[in-house]
């Protein structure tokens, strides 16, 4: 992998402060992934082994609920999807689709158990990263849910 690329990487959320070499390590053991707008990563309900970390294109996160589909967010390059699974193995919460081109990377379980055998300091920054992320994540939700119940307009 070029220089660039590893720079690339370890400027987003869920690489940051990971060295070049682990980075390297687990893209080396990832599946690439190019997807067309309109094509799906996964859907919700879809058993989860996996992460995706998005090198480009953008993507919606989509619910649905009582027989519609409801936009949660829209997410671009940079950004990961998927990393709840990789901590609590349940099936995927929502749909992703692909909203342009997209190339990502697929980290899965067995990547990160091999990293965790070979460096755990790697390994729990990682982990450190992917619980910064749900966390931020979950303080949006919480800002959202709370703008929505106190009847102000949302917050983006």
């Amino acid at each position: 992998m070029d220089s660039s690329r590893c720079k690339l990487l370890q400027s987003m959320p869920v690489f940051g402060g990971v060295s070049c070499e682990t980075v390297m390590f687990l893209i080396e053991r990832a599946t690439e992934m190019t997807l067309n707008k309109g094509e799906f990563f996964f859907h919700e309900g879809d058993s989860a082994t996996s992460m995706f970390v998005l090198e480009s294109g953008a993507v919606s996160v989509l619910k649905v609920r009582d027989g519609k589909t409801h936009l949660v967010r829209e997410l671009g390059e940079g950004d990961c999807f998927g990393e709840m699974a990789l901590l609590d193995l349940y099936p995927r919460s929502s749909s992703i689709m692909a909203t342009s081109c997209c190339h990502a990377i697929e980290v899965g379980q067995a990547s990160l158990f091999e990293l965790y055998r070979k460096n755990l300091e790697q390994f729990t920054i990682i982990q450190m990263n992917i619980g910064r992320e749900i966390s931020r994540r979950l303080r949006l939700t919480d800002e959202q849910l709370f703008y929505n119940s106190s009847g102000k307009a949302s917050i983006s």
